[in-house]
């Protein structure tokens, strides 16, 4: 497998999204548009090696192929080991969970091997980080200050009040950038981070969890996990002012499908899981926990393989886990495909097909406390036939599983990599149009009533009963695409819903679509109406590379404004009333780092800013598929 063709579809799969059954007659197919057969422009990682004549290849072949070619059960697909970095790959082979397979295999082998993995000569890893690590003046936790019920993992409207986040509208103006944090080995920063216990606590690209001082962003801990950290941090909680009865774990998962539950005092690992154990299995989404239940999301990405004509497409399921929070045992499970994939034929070279699959939840679980209910979100399916189960909500009784409603809202979508060549033997039927749910649903109360609001990449959002799923209101807010739309997060203050949307002009998908409306949007959840849109697609004239204008990542309201991290490397905070900017700060720059790498600002993609006590903590940079990449963790104060 190219390992640009991972890189391509990383993308395509944790952004897209759809909405209504028309939705294919909003985009013309543009006849000239040719899939990419060079990657030069996608890579992030410059390769330096010939992996073909490598001798690298021959070890990996011989030692690693049989159980990371995708056949075999809870064993990651080589394409995401291609994305790990060369030392998490090392630790994994020395006295990691490979280290009995790799023993017969001497230092110069081991190295050998991930040469060829990661496509580089051994001269060009990364170099080994000298981490800032605090002093004994330092290195206390504040067990008093417990994590609010804010955000991903508690509550999905992202909505901060001042109490908690000691910022509004009135003195947003005196945000000023405090200290960054370059981390290592990285060229996105995705992971939400979480204030708690006058600490910050982060996942990265390398696999790193770190636990910073707030006051001067030095590290106080770090784990190493066994792959990119993508999903957000979440904390047992506890009486905020008062001790915890037992020791705080924090909740995360990696990109091979791993669940982590830590000390979060020590950074010691308390237990470890895999939550699917498909080979394409991953974690994206944040997970969200409710009493002693842990929610975890399962996303895949089997829509890589299958752009191989050989590959047997596809079988993967999404699920939701749900497990005892202090010692991971599971609960219950469901998949958001209720039966297995079934063989469905035979393509037109003969490869073996199977269906339906698919349906990846991308969505941080929305936890409905007075129904006890728990809501998701799902993708697209991955092989024919489609069914009632992409680009769906599906509402689930915390106690049992049971699933209580499903509701889709565009039904024919089945879409895989092989849908981006011409001719490839495995694109389903329906060819796509592959638009997802990938930001969270809101539970808003209007008084009277609740309502359930869901938006997705088709540039629509609906308003929904939370009871039954139905459909109380529709409103398109732009044409969307398959990077268009909304991706990663809305929030909402009250009856207002910020509806942040990305429409890319250039999906590199040869679609062109139509009714583009990049940049932030308010809505009544009441009715549905628009209230305001502040457009942005006049933006990035002076970028020449990998600028667009649209908002990709998750935002974050506070009373009487919205915090919005843009593509273009932009923070911009729009106000309430009218959509006006408010405040506005440049991440495309280089800054003195505090934490021994240096640190650059770019793209803002995947999480939103996190606030507490006058100090918001956002990441920049998003180094995949023609965006702007970055590695720095920006903590901003009001002081």
């Amino acid at each position: 497998m190219k390992i640009f063709t991972f890189i391509f579809c990383l993308f395509f799969s944790s952004l897209l999204g759809a909405e209504n059954a028309d939705i294919k007659q909003d985009y013309i197919i543009d006849e000239n548009a040719k899939v990419r057969e060079s990657a030069d422009e996608l890579i992030v990682r410059e390769i330096t090696i010939d992996p073909e004549t490598h001798p690298g290849n021959a070890l990996y072949q011989e030692n690693c192929a049989i159980c990371h070619d995708g056949t075999i059960e809870k064993a990651p697909a080589a394409n995401w080991l291609e994305m790990l970095i060369p030392q998490a790959l090392l630790r994994t082979i020395n006295g990691g969970i490979m280290s009995e397979q790799a023993s017969h295999l001497s230092e110069e082998e081991k190295i050998q091997i991930v040469e060829y993995i990661v496509r580089q000569d051994r001269k060009d890893f990364p170099k080994e980080a000298d981490l800032n690590y605090c002093d004994s003046s330092n290195m206390n936790f504040n067990l008093k200050e417990a994590p609010e019920p804010y955000g991903w993992g508690y509550n999905t409207s992202r909505f901060i009040p001042k109490k908690s986040g000691g910022i509004d509208s009135k003195n947003i103006k005196k945000l000023k950038l405090k200290w960054a944090f370059g981390f290592p080995y990285s060229q996105r920063a995705r992971s939400q981070p979480l204030f708690a216990m006058g600490s910050i606590f982060v996942g990265s690209q390398s696999g790193d969890i770190y636990a910073l001082d707030v006051e001067t962003g030095c590290v106080k801990w770090n784990f190493s996990a066994s792959g990119e950290v993508r999903t957000g941090i979440i904390m047992d909680q506890w009486e905020n002012g008062k001790k915890p009865n037992n020791n705080p774990y924090i909740y995360f998962g990696d990109i091979l499908a791993n669940e982590y539950a830590l000390d979060a005092q020590t950074g010691e690992l308390i237990w470890k899981i895999k939550s699917d154990d498909h080979p394409n299995a991953t974690r994206t989404a944040t997970s969200a926990k409710f009493e002693n239940i842990l929610f975890i999301p399962i996303s895949g990405l089997e829509v890589i393989p299958a752009f191989d004509d050989e590959y047997e497409c596809c079988k993967f399921r999404g699920g939701l886990l749900a497990v005892e929070a202090r010692t991971g045992k599971t609960l219950w499970k469901q998949h958001s495909i209720p039966v297995p994939a079934k063989y469905s034929g035979k393509t037109s070279v003969g490869t073996r097909m199977f269906g339906p699959s698919g349906a990846p939840i991308w969505t941080s679980p929305n936890v409905d406390k007075k129904r006890r209910y728990v809501y998701i979100g799902t993708g697209e399916n991955y092989s024919t036939p489609a069914d009632d189960s992409s680009d769906a909500i599906i509402a689930y009784n915390i106690d049992t599983g049971e699933e209580v409603w499903r509701r889709q809202t565009l039904a024919g979508d089945a879409w895989n990599l092989a849908c981006m060549g011409k001719g490839l033997a495995n694109c389903p039927k329906e060819f796509g149009p592959d638009m997802d749910y990938s930001a969270s649903s809101i539970m808003i109360d209007l008084g009277d009533r609740d309502i359930l609001v869901a938006g997705q990449k088709s540039g629509s959002v609906y308003g929904l009963d939370p009871d039954t799923g139905e459909i109380l209101w529709s409103t398109v807010v732009s044409g969307g695409g398959t990077q268009g739309g909304i991706h990663f997060g809305m929030a909402a203050e009250g009856k207002t819903v910020y509806v942040p949307i990305n429409d890319m002009k250039n999906t590199y998908d040869g679609k062109v679509w139509q009714n583009r409306k990049p940049g932030m949007h308010s809505l009544d959840a009441e009715t549905g109406n628009i209230l305001w849109s502040n457009i942005t697609n006049k933006e990035c004239k002076e970028i020449d590379f990998n600028c667009d204008p649209g908002v990709s990542a998750a935002v974050t309201a506070i009373p009487g404004a919205v915090i919005v991290g843009h593509l273009d490397g932009n923070i911009r905070i729009y106000d309430k009333k009218n959509g006006n900017i408010i405040w506005t700060y440049n991440s495309l720059k280089d800054f003195d780092s505090i934490s021994g790498t240096p640190a650059s600002g770019g793209s803002f993609s995947g999480s939103g800013p996190s606030v507490r006590n006058g100090h918001m903590a956002i990441n920049s940079g998003y180094g995949i598929y023609n965006h702007m990449p970055g590695n720095a963790l920006l903590l901003f104060s009001v002081d």
